[in-house]
């Protein structure tokens, strides 16, 4: 019997697991997967909470209506059993014509059932989504007086044309992107006649010190005269999330020679 050496067999063991790994089949990531087109054919038409009977949303081609006039259609497909709506991804648990099973984010299960009634389809009349305005024009302006001299602040709160876009979720738990205008606000600062400071700030300018994922979903909601020191004057920034309690305020510090810096208020 011929014997085999070490390095043969090391080199067999090497060879076989080699081949091994080579075979393995890569699997591409859901989103590049083929769609389920019977799956997303089936989903067309306008759905109902199964115990309520409440309008949902309503599947035509490609896209996901609702029927709150303030939230964003949303592309989506079917691919096995997830339905991938914008960047939500919610596991289908049951499917047919009219029947539509999945769970949400918290992982409860929504039943929804197909309408057959013609005016289910009345509430979605809109065809953009109304942008909320959450401010109105503001100005704001006062004297005060610090060692013995006269000053005059002025504040603009000025609604802009700038979208910000918010993800809530609705009653059945699913992802919907609202709407809203941004603001800019300016300041302005004079001693008597000269102008010591004048400035636009946009939510940008807080770039350093508000987190970014908390920024993009924020908007540039108010500022604030506080109080004047040797320091110089401190007016306080909010920047919130709409309809949300987290908010983060930012104080900026105008020297009296016109210099601003800006720091987080604990």
């Amino acid at each position: 019997m011929k014997k085999i050496g070490f390095w043969h067999l090391a080199f067999g063991v090497w060879l076989l697991a080699f081949s091994s790994c080579s075979q393995k089949t890569v699997v591409a990531p859901i989103e590049e997967r083929p769609e389920n087109r019977e799956a997303k054919a089936m989903l067309q038409g306008v759905w109902l909470e199964s115990e309520y009977e409440e309008v949902t949303f309503r599947a035509e081609g490609d896209t996901i209506f609702y029927p709150d006039s303030t939230s964003v259609p949303a592309y989506f497909k079917i691919v096995d059993d997830t339905l991938i709506l914008g960047r939500q991804h919610y596991h289908i648990e049951q499917q047919t014509a009219h029947l539509f099973v999945f769970k949400n984010q918290m992982g409860d299960v929504v039943k929804l059932v197909k309408s057959d009634n013609p005016e289910d389809a009345m509430v979605f009349t809109h065809d953009v989504p109304q942008v909320l305005s959450v401010t109105e024009v503001v100005k704001r302006d006062s004297v005060v007086y610090y060692d013995g001299e006269r000053y005059h602040w002025y504040i603009a709160v000025n609604p802009t044309k700038y979208k910000v876009s918010k993800t809530a979720y609705n009653d059945e738990g699913v992802g919907v992107e609202n709407v809203y205008y941004d603001n800019i606000i300016h300041i302005s600062l004079f001693q008597g006649n000269r102008q010591l400071f004048s400035k636009d700030f946009t939510k940008k300018m807080f770039a350093q010190m508000v987190p970014e994922a908390f920024l993009e979903q924020a908007i540039l909601g108010n500022m604030q005269y506080v109080n004047v020191d040797a320091k110089g004057f401190h007016f306080y920034a909010t920047l919130c999330i709409p309809d949300g309690a987290s908010c983060y305020m930012v104080s900026n510090d105008i020297t009296i020679g016109g210099e601003l810096s800006m720091s987080v208020v604990k």
